[in-house]
């Protein structure tokens, strides 16, 4: 088994040969759907647009920047025109392998070996010459365009991921984590953030709740009301909203003086009380010990997922320092078991980025042993009822580790989806809640595969 690839095949390679080997990969893995591979391979490696796709997309949902850049190249080397109409997701559809529906989070990156161009009316993606299937679009909803008091952008306060599924609220768009000594190596919340002012964008550090609130009125108002006929092909109907999300970076010290529990909890009691339990609640905070997160209970948060972002005791120091500083590996794992004690271990669901094991100079050299780490770590979890789930990583040149370049191989991704699925079915688990349907065709979560590969839901 090949154990590294470059992310990108050189300019001067033909691109379809990589199609080859994504088939052969494929191959291998006959119980997977061949939908998750290449959703994996996407995400991986991103996905460029012809000029002719973007005057299609310009009519769909646009990339919010909810959180990072989730981009391969920087706002500054993108073509305007890509990064202001390039979509939020994609859905791949039919094609010569008759694919089932697949939504996938788009992640831009003008050397892809992936493209979707425009035929007519209509998209499909290609890899390098090969057509791999259509795609479809996200309608840009009509209360995207809503402006709240003092000028801000519905889509900038609450934007909607998951195909709509999920409302997205990133609360404090920096984190207390600063500088190489501090932040973790694979992520680029804070020169998100500064590319995004640079570019004009209305990028603000903190959302205050009323905006937060009124954001929340208005998808409640919209998706009261009968849903517009869409006659568009080209366009799917969005999900009616059925979770949020509240997080943002880490808050080590205090924010506008308040601890990290305080100040994002009093957005869940405020949204609570406002439209109790109309959403499922999860929050993305650090891992607390039990006293604060009775706190964050209190507050009416149903979901809590404290990442503990990669397995390895030594790779978490490396890729995490200032988490290691402030909490350590090894209190990072106790606390989760201790929100599981308290909230029920379905109700915790920490995120790994699953692909930063691999990640040079500092990571596994081989698939098999980063597969082995992520296993072992799966397993603790997953025996105690606790069922990580993860986002697949690319590499972000805003942030330390994307500077080198170089994705984690297929062949790790593709791995890692089995051997998800298949601890997952080993300890007879239950669907992770607020991530919405499970199984090929029917999953909405957009930046992995792992609900794409369960069992879909019967009945």
């Amino acid at each position: 088994m090949a154990t590294r690839t470059p992310a990108t095949p050189p300019p001067h390679a033909d691109a379809s040969r990589h199609y080859d080997r994504v088939m052969a990969i494929a191959e291998q893995y006959p119980d997977l759907p061949l939908e998750a591979v290449f959703k994996e391979d996407l995400l991986r490696l991103g996905v460029r647009f012809t000029d002719a796709a973007l005057e299609l997309t310009a009519r769909s949902k646009p990339k919010a920047y909810f959180i990072f850049s989730f981009d391969m190249a920087p706002l500054s080397d993108l073509p305007e025109r890509q990064s202001l109409h390039a979509p939020e997701e994609i859905a791949l559809v039919g094609g010569p392998h008759s694919l089932r529906r697949t939504i996938v989070s788009v992640r831009l990156n003008p050397s892809s070996p992936y493209s979707v161009d425009a035929t007519d009316d209509a998209l499909q993606l290609h890899l390098g010459s090969v057509a791999i299937c259509d795609v479809k679009l996200a309608p840009n909803p009509a209360y995207y365009q809503s402006e709240l008091a003092g000028g801000k952008v519905m889509r900038e306060v609450a934007p909607t991921i998951e195909w709509g599924y999920l409302i997205y609220l990133t609360l404090f768009r920096l984190c207390q984590y600063f500088g190489a000594e501090e932040e973790c190596k694979f992520c680029d919340i804070n020169e998100n953030f500064r590319q995004q002012r640079r570019a004009g964008r209305p990028y603000n550090q903190v959302k205050a709740l009323d905006d937060v609130l009124a954001a929340l009125e208005i998808i409640d108002a919209n998706e009261r009301e009968q849903p517009e006929a869409n006659d568009d092909d080209l366009l799917l109907p969005l999900k009616r909203t059925a979770a949020y999300t509240i997080t943002g970076g880490s808050i080590v010290s205090e924010l506008q003086g308040q601890s990290e529990i305080d100040f994002y909890c009093r957005y869940v009691e405020a949204i609570e009380e406002r439209f109790p339990r109309r959403w499922i609640s999860k929050m993305v905070v650090q891992a607390h010990e039990q006293d604060s997160l009775q706190r964050l209970r209190d507050a009416g948060v149903q979901i809590y997922h404290p990442n503990y972002e990669v397995w390895d005791a030594r790779l978490f120091s490396i890729l995490c320092p200032g988490k290691q500083r402030a909490i350590g590996h090894e209190s990072w794992v106790r606390r989760i078991l201790g929100a599981a004690e308290l909230m029920g271990p379905e109700n915790v669901i920490p995120n790994f980025v699953a692909g930063v094991e691999m990640a040079r100079p500092y990571g596994f050299e081989r698939v098999e042993e980063a597969l082995r780490s992520t296993g072992e770590g799966l397993d603790f979890f997953m025996s105690r009822g606790v069922a990580p789930r993860f986002t697949t990583w690319c590499p972000e040149p805003l942030s330390q580790l994307g500077r080198a370049g170089e994705a984690a191989p297929l062949e790790y991704h593709v791995g890692l989806l089995r051997l998800w699925r298949d601890t997952h079915r080993r300890h007879r688990l239950p669907v992770p809640r607020g991530y919405g349907d499970p199984g090929p065709g029917q999953a909405v979560f957009s930046v992995s595969g792992f609900m794409d590969v369960l069992e879909p839901l019967c009945g």
